[in-house]
């Protein structure tokens, strides 16, 4: 059974937002959700990271972030109340206008350009042994990171596909990757606050296996973003957004 824990997410000792994930990699975890979700705008606006496990009837995490203060300032504007969600990119703000529905536009750096005609392919073939905590559990997402040829360089698991793809995000934050030299595969469908957190970073293309939704579309659209679904090894969807 894939295990869910609460793991709060604490910013200059207030805590911002407790979301229920699969308790590893909590630091990439709390670097990528604090990138995606523009709570800071990049990896040096964080000064600190300290994790913390508790046991108990409620097995818990806690990440300590200690952010710079341009960037607590502008959190406190913008509280969310996320407590008791699984990776839910949206639930719990307070009104409608606060959505997020201008993304930064990707940039055009060739990486479509010089994709292999078999990228997608290799992807979907080889995600399954990147996949260990599904082949136990049956139950989690993935959030793969690819090459232009496919292959998968960094893969992550969560129980929430939002959190693993923040989890992707922070580790090619904290290697100094670049987010606009690959592509992200993930087994889910793509909702918009995933093509949302790709765009961001200035990922310059998506593909899931699992089906888009229309606001997805509509995004990736407005960030110049490709994005392909239903990604199998002898097909997929371009939904022509890029």
């Amino acid at each position: 059974v894939g295990q869910e824990w609460p793991v709060a997410l604490v910013f200059n000792g207030i805590s911002h937002a407790v979301m229920m994930c699969t308790p590893r990699d909590l630091e990439a975890f709390a670097v990528g959700f604090a990138i995606s979700e523009g709570i800071v705008e990049r990896s040096s606006d964080i000064q600190d990271i300290e994790v913390a496990f508790y046991d108990g009837e409620l097995p818990h995490a806690e990440v300590q972030l200690t952010v710079v203060q341009q960037a607590f300032v502008a959190l406190k504007e913008k509280r969310r109340a996320l407590a008791g969600r699984t990776g839910c990119g949206v639930c719990g703000i307070e009104s409608i206008d606060l959505l997020d529905l201008q993304p930064e536009v990707v940039p055009d750096t060739g990486f479509l350009a010089r994709l292999a005609p078999d990228a997608i392919a290799r992807a979907a073939r080889e995600l399954p042994a990147h996949q260990a905590l599904t082949r136990l559990t049956g139950g989690l997402h993935a959030a793969a990171w690819c090459d232009a040829q496919g292959a998968i360089r960094y893969a992550f698991e969560d129980v929430g596909r939002h959190n693993a793809l923040d989890k992707l995000i922070g580790q090619l934050v904290l290697d100094r990757a670049d987010s606009k030299d690959g592509f992200v595969f993930l087994s889910s469908r793509a909702s918009y606050e995933l093509v949302r957190k790709a765009a961001r970073v200035g990922v310059p293309m998506i593909a899931t296996i699992s089906a888009p939704s229309s606001l997805a579309i509509a995004i990736a659209k407005k960030a110049k973003l490709r994005l392909v679904s239903f990604c199998r090894e002898t097909s997929y969807v371009d939904y022509g957004t890029r």
